[in-house]
């Protein structure tokens, strides 16, 4: 059961951060030039954001950090064009470290996204970047930094700050239900403030089934309500997920988003094929995605058809 449950939850997702490093071989100067560079750059990222921790948890006690500090992140580059738009880009780091000195329960975490994806915890399959859409306007990429707590082990409580020290605080909720011996239910609430949309929320549910452990079906549904909504958000998706050698994944699925406030429910629906694998060692990643989608458009014109490409690399640690 728990094996299956696992590939459930595993099959999908964007991968693991933080994983562990292997080594491969390498014979030319060219290819030992090219690791120094990324190893050097790996090691930097995690430098700093140790030294960074290190120096929040000496606020809150005397324990060294090496003793159970815990460091995990990512940085990301993903080119993003679709038909009838200008190509984009989009750069996200993200950085999280469990603080011992709290008993590992408080951690901080820091980097940069987009703003309304982040205040309102938008799920990751659902953002902007991974629609296949540009950041539109551009200025709504964000730094941000902030800190959280683990009440209990399905309770967060989190505050951080964003551009121009604008604050926002989450209460996240998260469970797991193991259904059957292949069918695992996931739902998470998060409880949200910030300065521009007031008090709202975020509800995502998913449910997985796996026909083997490493072929899954996947249905991931999220709504977001506030303040200043006059109606709710919502996303859903469909789809099937496939583990392959190498850690090597492929996924099919299908995309429905819409507002249950605007002229037209129905936003937009398409599908989207993605393909993920490393390209270095087991800690630099390429995605591959290619959408078409048929998006609403202006009330006379009616919904038009666009292709949509995404090329990504990232490097966790």
């Amino acid at each position: 059961m728990r094996r299956m449950l696992a590939a459930c939850v595993l099959i999908g997702s964007a991968g693991t951060i933080g994983a562990a490093e292997t080594g491969v071989p390498q014979t030319s100067t060219e290819s030992d030039d090219r690791d120094s560079v990324l190893v050097g750059s790996r090691e930097a990222l995690r430098s700093l954001t140790e030294q960074v921790a290190s120096e929040v948890d000496s606020w809150f006690g005397d324990k060294p950090f090496r003793e159970g500090g815990k460091v995990s992140g990512s940085l990301g580059l993903k080119a993003l064009v679709r038909q009838g738009d200008s190509p984009d880009m989009s750069l996200r780091f993200r950085a999280r470290v469990n603080l011992p000195n709290l008993k590992d329960k408080g951690y901080l975490f820091f980097g940069r996204e987009n703003e309304r994806e982040l205040v309102v915890d938008q799920p990751e399959t659902f953002t902007r970047r991974e629609l296949l859409l540009e950041e539109r306007p551009r200025n709504e990429q964000t730094v941000f930094a902030g800190f959280g707590y683990r009440i209990l082990d399905a309770l967060d409580l989190r505050a951080g700050l964003r551009r121009a020290y604008k604050p926002y605080v989450q209460a996240r909720y998260r469970r797991d239900f193991g259904v059957t011996e292949r069918d695992v239910f996931n739902f998470r609430e998060t409880v949200f403030w910030n300065t521009d949309d007031g008090v709202g929320s975020t509800t995502a549910l998913n449910f997985a089934h796996a026909y083997t452990p490493t072929l899954a079906l996947r249905w991931q549904n999220a709504g977001t309500i506030s303040q200043d909504s006059d109606g709710m958000e919502w996303s859903s998706s469909l789809g099937l997920f496939k583990q392959l050698e190498a850690m090597r994944t492929v996924s099919f699925d299908g995309i429905v988003r819409g507002a249950t406030a605007a002229d037209s429910d129905l936003k937009e629906y398409g599908v989207r094929l993605t393909w993920e694998q490393p390209i270095y060692r087991d800690w630099t990643f390429i995605e591959v995605s290619v959408g078409h989608f048929w998006p609403k458009g202006e009330a006379e014109s009616g919904r038009s058809r666009e292709w949509s490409l995404g090329v990504g690399v990232e490097l966790r640690f």
